[in-house]
């Protein structure tokens, strides 16, 4: 969500600070293609204004409605729409909550569990709106004079990076996870089990993301608990980095390995699935019983919501587990990249 403001962001403001006639008013330089760039990747708008007085004889409500009506009219035809629009009319001098840089007008988006937090912002063109984005715990920007151009401050939005960040107790296990899907290092696994870890790592490198893992298990009993609990958690992380999936690749394919072959098609389609065709030859290597490699795989399908399926074929355990990790990490690269599709991809329009 991103919360706008309108008199000298969307707008230009005049001297009088009131727009009431149709010839005052003025795009601000760069705001449609900024907000067309944004909506592409994902965001929605809500306008959040005071218009002091708004409705009294000072400033009647006629000087206001005709103007903004076509503000909101070209916009539109743009294919730029507000979720919502919020204009408060009251004065400095009534002390109203809905006043920025309070926060009254946006109290039902702050309540909402499902406002991705990490990338929602405030903008707006006075030191005002940078106070409630703070007040908000959302990032600010600032337009105008004192402040960026649009193109700069859609260039920055686009920039952030997509993180997510899990922590994971149970009886068994404590697990902490950090992921960067638009940073391939650091990569820091300790995870208690070396072939496991470098398996983890593998992973990350091929997909080209951040990766901080750590865990200690209950490794005096066997590794079972180890290894899911690092794929739940990894899988969460992943997720919550991803946000609602817009603009992502969504599909990976690949990955020889040696004399091993591993065939590895990743969906992020929001559905868990996880299918192995193929069988290892050892019970298992480095430490790592080969069974829970299918058994990481389909924990992760589970809490990154997505689909994986893998087929083996070859004769060395080693090369066909690495295989897999790595052909796994190496079709999430393309599905995990953003800027590939516009808007959700799916018909559905949600992932």
């Amino acid at each position: 969500m991103l919360f706008i403001d309108r008199d000298g962001c969307l707008i230009e403001e005049p001297a009088d600070e009131q727009i009431d006639s149709y010839d005052k008013l003025r795009l601000m330089p760069g705001v449609i293609p900024a907000l067309l760039a944004l909506k592409q990747a994902g965001f929605r708008f809500v306008m959040v204004s005071n218009q002091d007085g708004l409705g009294t004889a000072a400033f009647p409500q006629e000087h206001f409605d005709g103007p903004h009506r076509l503000l909101l009219q070209i916009l539109g035809s743009q294919g730029i729409e507000f979720d919502a629009i919020h204009i408060d009319p009251s004065l400095p001098e009534d002390h109203s909550p809905n006043r920025k840089p309070g926060v009254g007008m946006v109290l039902d988006y702050l309540r909402d569990p499902g406002l991705d937090r990490t990338h929602s912002a405030v903008i707006g063109d006075r030191e005002t709106d940078l106070q409630l984005a703070a007040n908000m715990g959302l990032k600010g920007y600032r337009v105008g004079p004192q402040g960026q151009d649009w193109a700069a401050v859609a260039a920055a939005i686009l920039a952030t990076p997509r993180t997510g960040r899990v922590e994971r107790n149970t009886a068994e296990t404590g697990i902490r996870v950090a992921v960067n899907l638009d940073a391939p290092k650091p990569i820091r696994i300790e995870t208690g089990i070396g072939f496991f870890d470098h398996m983890l790592e593998q992973i990350a490198a091929h997909a080209g993301f951040s990766l901080e893992l750590d865990c200690r298990g209950d490794l005096h009993v066997d590794e079972h608990h180890t290894v899911e609990d690092c794929a739940l958690a990894l899988g969460a992380a992943l997720d919550e980095a991803l946000s609602d999936r817009t603009g992502i690749g969504r599909y990976g394919f690949v990955l020889p390995m040696d004399e091993s072959l591993a065939k590895v098609t990743v969906d992020l389609s929001g559905r868990p699935v996880f299918v192995l065709h193929g069988e290892f030859p050892r019970e298992s290597v480095g430490g790592l019983h080969t069974e829970m490699v299918s058994h990481f795989f389909a924990s992760l399908a589970q809490t990154l919501r997505c689909a994986i399926h893998i087929e083996l074929s070859g004769e060395n355990t080693h090369h066909l587990v690495e295989a897999c990790f790595k052909g796994v990490g190496r079709a999430l690269r393309p599905a995990l990249s953003r800027g590939t599709t516009a808007g959700v991809p799916s018909t559905k329009g949600l992932l």
